[in-house]
């Protein structure tokens, strides 16, 4: 078995690499579509199948994957497991099919549901349906990847599934800048890239399959007992695993009613928070789930929580510094990255208030990838969904609470205080249940930790100086600035854990005897 380090810097390294072209991505829609309505109608469109996806596909389906297939490998019968994927494939596929046909069927209303204020603009409306008939189907494709994602990741090939998003950036990307000046409504060139994406991640990793003997063969099982057990294990998991995203649907939904480009501002905060839960906490949640279902019996309880524990220790000493930097340095990472024509200095302000929020729960967006596979990994997917309500309510309580008097920041203040909720009572749900016994020496990285971050702080608010210097006409090696910035921050970070006398055997990961 790979060590959990090395597999984490496997996935991280490749999703760092997504997430770079997804920057260049949105660097393109923002410079070339500007923040508009336009734009606001294509991320409406996007949101549904990737809301969808996120929930049924890469959320509750693999956290509910994981686990059986785990208990079909260790019974090393390999018919047994290949006709359980077969007919996982086949009735996946289906339901897939009928869900994507009935949605391209309903998109206006689908469009209403999710933007209920495009109803305001005809115009808007029919150009985010039109778009969402072309998006839907990427659903069908990308839970079907997701699915043969889950099989890899079982087997511990962790890096084909995580290379796999690199190639929706490279197809919206390459329509964004070959297709689009060649339509009449060129944003259009965009939902035509999210098919086309869906289309090329299924079809990579089906060689991968193949070559461990594992594509499945389409037939149905809505009878067959593994995969009754999914469907048991996905339906609670749909709520626990993605209060996240269901959240962010709510940013969306109200943020329809507020001033036009609202969506926009808070899709590229939303987007700018990604990387780094996307690179670290995704990552640790990817890896350490296969991990967590092998050791999910009552003789391994001791190393089940060990591993949590290391996760954790991950999750605040990259979380924190991650959410601090981007909270000081959103107006000039927002700057550097989409300053242009189309995106001015006004949406650079506007979208500042949104991502300054969204970094604010940082650590729980990250905290609750690593706490839910606790629960899913022993197949208890009850308790998740309890909390998982309690901050969707939450949420809906703050968005509205906060909305008017700080609009679209309000939204993604809420969305994070309701994260940070969610991850406080899955670690208690954890705690009280002992399947997690913190391990000694909390108290003392906890107060290091805070001391680097204060460091460190300190220094990025004195050399980024004001906003208004990001934002001058004639500003130049606004990149280069910001890189520089980074570095010295994370480099004062480093060296101030260092000096306080943290060393990588203090963070050694969880070993056979359960040692973290």
């Amino acid at each position: 078995m790979p060590k959990l380090a090395a597999a984490i810097a496997k996935v991280g390294s490749t999703t760092l690499l997504s997430r770079v072209l997804g920057f260049v991505r949105d660097l393109l829609i923002a410079r070339l579509f500007g923040a508009d309505a336009a734009t606001d109608a294509f991320f409406v469109a996007f949101k549904v199948p990737n809301l969808l996806r996120r929930l049924f596909a890469e959320g509750a389906f693999a956290m509910a994957l994981v686990p059986v297939l785990q208990q079909y490998r260790e019974a090393g019968d390999a018919a047994a497991l290949r006709g359980f994927l077969d007919r996982a494939a086949g009735t996946l596929a289906l339901v897939l099919f009928a869900v994507t046909a009935l949605g391209v069927l309903a998109a206006p209303v689908l469009v209403l549901a999710f933007a209920p204020g495009f109803l305001a603009d005809a115009e808007t409306h029919e150009l985010a349906a039109a778009m969402l008939r072309l998006t839907l189907p990427y659903l069908f494709f990308i839970g079907l990847t997701a699915f043969a994602g889950g099989i890899l990741n079982t087997y511990e090939r962790f890096g084909v599934p995580a290379f796999t998003p690199v190639l929706l950036n490279l197809v919206l990307i390459g329509c964004a800048l070959m297709l689009a000046p060649r339509l009449a409504e060129p944003v259009m060139a965009l939902a035509w890239g999210v098919l086309l994406a869906g289309v090329a991640q299924l079809a990579f990793q089906l060689p991968f399959l193949a070559r461990l003997k594992l594509l499945p063969r389409l037939r149905l099982g809505f009878r067959d007992p593994g995969v009754r057990r999914i469907g048991r294990l996905m339906g609670p998991a749909l709520f626990g695993v993605s209060v996240a995203q269901l959240s962010l649907l709510i940013d969306t939904l109200l943020a329809s009613f507020l001033a036009t480009g609202s969506i926009s501002w808070l899709y590229y905060s939303d987007r700018l928070v990604e990387f780094p839960l996307g690179v670290l906490g995704a990552a640790l949640g990817t890896v350490i789930l296969p991990r967590l279902a092998q050791r999910s019996g009552s003789h391994t309880r001791a190393e089940f929580s060990a591993t949590l524990d290391w996760a954790l220790r991950w999750v605040l000493l990259l979380g924190l510094p991650a959410s601090l930097g981007l909270m000081l340095l959103a107006g000039p990472v927002l700057a550097s990255l989409f300053l242009s024509g189309a995106f001015g200095p006004d949406d650079v302000a506007m979208a500042r208030q949104s991502l300054v929020a969204y970094s604010a729960g940082l650590v729980g967006f990250m905290a609750i990838k690593v706490l839910a596979p606790g629960f899913y990994a022993r197949q208890d997917m009850r308790t998740p969904v309890r909390i998982a309500l309690v901050a969707m309510l939450a949420n809906l309580v703050l968005s509205l609470a906060l909305m008017f008097p700080f609009g679209h920041g309000g939204l993604a203040l809420a969305t994070s205080l309701a994260a940070l909720l969610n991850s406080a009572l899955l670690l208690a749900g954890l705690l009280q249940s002992r399947v997690y016994r913190p391990l000694a020496g909390w108290r003392l990285l906890l107060l290091r930790a805070l001391a680097a971050n204060l460091a460190m702080g300190l220094l990025l608010w004195w050399l980024a100086g004001d906003l208004s210097a990001w934002l001058a006409p004639d500003a130049d090696g606004l990149l280069l600035r910001l890189a520089g910035l980074i570095g010295a921050g994370a480099l004062a970070y480093v060296a101030t854990l260092a000096l306080l006398g943290l060393r990588p055997k203090h963070l050694k990961e969880p070993g056979a005897a359960g040692a973290g």
